[in-house]
């Protein structure tokens, strides 16, 4: 009996990890649906999360997306958690920038530069840990702009995985 709970609570542990590694745009829907929906309120305060608002490349609608996010010297660091392919970095990628809200401020960020790290280096080491366990190897840096600029987009804000 003891070994069947055992077996049971290792299998819900790992089922979230193995899901976000091999079945990433499942999770991104489900996140979409469900999870970002409960903490995208909380995303903007609490450190290590952040409010990505960006403008859609095909239909030029802003979008807000949920996003882990560090600080570096000159801007920040943004875990591809769900791949380069996301919609939300081939956006930020084709506008050339986004505004972040993290921690209750509100930066303008500019040169997407998608890099590679596997080793992680640049993140805590727990978070480190965790973007290695879920196969998390492909960053965003971004650079804080000085000064105000707006992004330009028509229709409302919509959230996005």
């Amino acid at each position: 009996m003891a070994f069947a709970v055992l077996v049971i609570a290792v299998a819900v542990a790992l089922a979230p990890i193995l899901l976000i590694r091999f079945r990433k745009r499942w999770v991104a829907a489900f996140n979409q649906a469900v999870t970002n929906r409960i903490t995208g309120p909380f995303a903007t305060r609490l450190p290590g999360f952040g409010m990505l608002t960006h403008v859609g490349r095909k239909s030029g609608r802003l979008y807000q997306t949920p996003v882990n996010v560090f600080r570096t010297a000159d801007g920040f660091l943004i875990a591809l958690t769900y791949g380069r392919e996301a919609h939300w970095a081939q956006n930020v990628l084709a506008a050339g920038g986004c505004r972040l809200e993290t921690r209750g401020l509100q930066y303008q960020l500019a040169s997407p530069v998608i890099v590679r790290d596997p080793a992680r280096r640049q993140f805590p080491l727990p978070v480190g840990i965790i973007l290695r366990i879920i196969g998390a190897a492909d960053f965003m840096r971004l650079s804080v702009v000085r000064g105000e600029s707006g992004l330009r987009a028509s229709g409302d804000v919509s959230r996005t995985a």
